[in-house]
């Protein structure tokens, strides 16, 4: 599609189609390299103190195997889980139509999308107190992951399938009585 032919919508949801697009592979990047770093690991242990962009999970390693793995587990996990998020935005962009918005499978799509967002938030939280149980075991800080916002956003698609699913409802409901 062209910019100029397209609406001010039609444009803001190309833009967001591309940032989405954005974060998934950004998303993907980073847990190939966070996952090929931890194989490199594996064979020279000096190689977790630059996983990814900093991340230093050093002294965890040495502290105990098991644990790094777990935690870089857990971490590909949640990584893994906001890529599958931006892939499904991305497949509702690319077939959202504006004249016809309320579909079965914007409703679907969209109301998978606040499924996977929860799913999102509880590994987040599993994240989070599996760090700090490190924490105290180990006495090394590894960072802590935000996740209050997760299910505020959670809430709000859900919220925002249900009213797509209401959408289509009415609208197989007029096209009856037409």
């Amino acid at each position: 599609m062209k910019f100029e032919t397209q609406t001010r919508t039609g444009q803001v949801l190309t833009v967001m189609r591309i940032l989405a697009w954005v974060a998934c592979i950004g998303f993907m990047v980073e847990v190939g390299a966070i996952l090929f770093s931890y194989c490199v690991s594996i064979v020279k242990p000096e190689g977790a103190k630059n996983l990814y962009n900093g991340l230093n999970l050093y002294n965890l390693e040495q502290f105990g195997f098991w644990y790094y793995t777990l935690y870089i587990s857990l971490l590909s996990v949640l990584l893994i889980m906001k890529s599958v998020i931006a892939l499904l935005v991305i497949k509702t962009l690319t077939n959202f139509n504006l004249q016809n918005p309320f579909t079965k499978e914007v409703a679907w799509r969209l109301e998978k999308i606040s499924y996977y967002s929860f799913g999102t938030w509880l590994v987040t939280m599993v994240v989070n107190a599996y760090t700090v149980w490190l924490e105290e075991l180990s006495g090394e800080l590894h960072g802590k992951w935000l996740s209050g916002e997760f299910i505020f956003m959670v809430g709000l698609v859900f919220i925002i399938s249900q009213i797509f699913k209401r959408g289509v409802e009415i609208q197989s409901e007029n096209e009856l009585t037409i």
